[in-house]
């Protein structure tokens, strides 16, 4: 685990994941959880997850480990919650992805749209007369990277998506749900088990 992006009070940037089985009412419990400790959420995205019925969080704060291992503990002791982990930013691979609105005459005008494009790894989405979107997906820096390029030329409005991460060295969390059914199978319910066997019932 690296080291590099540990700040001076030790808090560094985490990222938290939540397998839950249902987000009804559970979103308003985890977020008590950080605003009784008074930490800010920095990125929040729900998804469905791999596994069929079972939902996603990532939650994205900045913390020291300590504390974060102390959340993932209190998170998971929610009923509906399956599983958490959490990750510093070197154990995951992550995107957010980014849109970006400028007037079409300016940008027409004053920028290289093709260059500008493959410098930023953006991608033209909509071009109407009076407005154009622009889109690229990336880290933080990278995204923001695009704010200042098109600041000078008019940029009318922007939004950046919560963070999507993939955990690096896990096998994920449906391999261990399988293994734990495998070890433990749930005991099935057999109906009119003694359909066939009234001698079984009725002898004394």
């Amino acid at each position: 685990m690296s080291n590099s992006n540990i700040e001076p009070n030790g808090k560094q940037e985490f990222t938290i994941t939540v397998y839950t089985e249902n987000q009804i009412g559970l979103l308003n419990r985890i977020a008590i959880i950080f605003s009784r400790r008074k930490i800010n959420i920095e990125s929040l995205n729900t998804s469905p997850s791999e596994i069929e019925h079972i939902h996603r969080f990532n939650i994205v704060i900045q913390e020291t480990e300590d504390v974060v291992r102390k959340l993932a503990r209190q998170i998971e002791k929610q009923v509906e919650v399956l599983k958490v982990y959490f990750n510093t930013n070197e154990d995951i691979i992550w995107q957010e992805m980014a849109l970006y609105k400028v007037p079409t005459d300016t940008i027409a005008e004053k920028v290289l749209v093709e260059r500008l494009l493959r410098e930023n790894g953006a991608r033209v989405v909509v071009i109407r007369k009076d407005y154009t979107v622009f889109e690229t997906t990336g880290h933080r820096e990278e995204t923001d990277k695009l704010i200042e390029v098109l600041q000078p030329y008019g940029l009318i409005e922007f939004v950046r998506s919560a963070r999507v991460a993939i955990i690096k060295d896990s096998e994920g969390f449906n391999a261990k749900l399988r293994e734990f059914e495998r070890i433990e199978p749930g005991q099935e319910v057999i109906e009119n088990e003694f359909l066939d066997k009234p001698k079984d019932i009725f002898t004394m």
